[in-house]
């Protein structure tokens, strides 16, 4: 249940960048819900390949370089998937770091764990 409320989550969290970036399209709710799954996947299989490779280029950079990463994974997935689409690098990078922003916010506000404190 929690797995399925966090996906619902993440595709409004790419609807609202899609709202306020003219860079980035979505053509509906279905859409984002193929991008947000496609994007966790992606971000689960590839992305931690391509940190490991990218590690010098990272450390050189101060780690600038892994937001030019996340833009790449997300300027590719708009590439591949039909009904989302990403207009150009740029707009990958500024759309990875809102989405991120976005997702984190809802997440902490929905998703909140109720710590229950027992007294011995």
């Amino acid at each position: 249940m929690k797995l399925l409320l966090s996906w619902i989550l993440h595709a409004l969290a790419l609807m609202g960048v899609a709202y306020l970036l003219p860079g980035v399209l979505v053509e509906g709710f279905w859409a984002a819900l193929w991008a947000a799954l496609i994007l966790g996947l992606v971000n689960t299989v590839v992305k931690p390949v391509l940190l490991i490779l990218t590690l010098p280029l990272t450390v050189v950079t101060l780690g600038l370089f892994y937001f030019v990463l996340n833009g790449l994974m997300f300027y590719w997935v708009g590439s591949i998937l039909d009904g989302f689409t990403v207009t150009g690098f740029w707009w990958a990078v500024l759309a990875s770091l809102l989405y991120s922003a976005f997702a984190t916010f809802l997440s902490s506000i929905l998703l909140q764990e109720k710590v229950r404190i027992e007294r011995i």
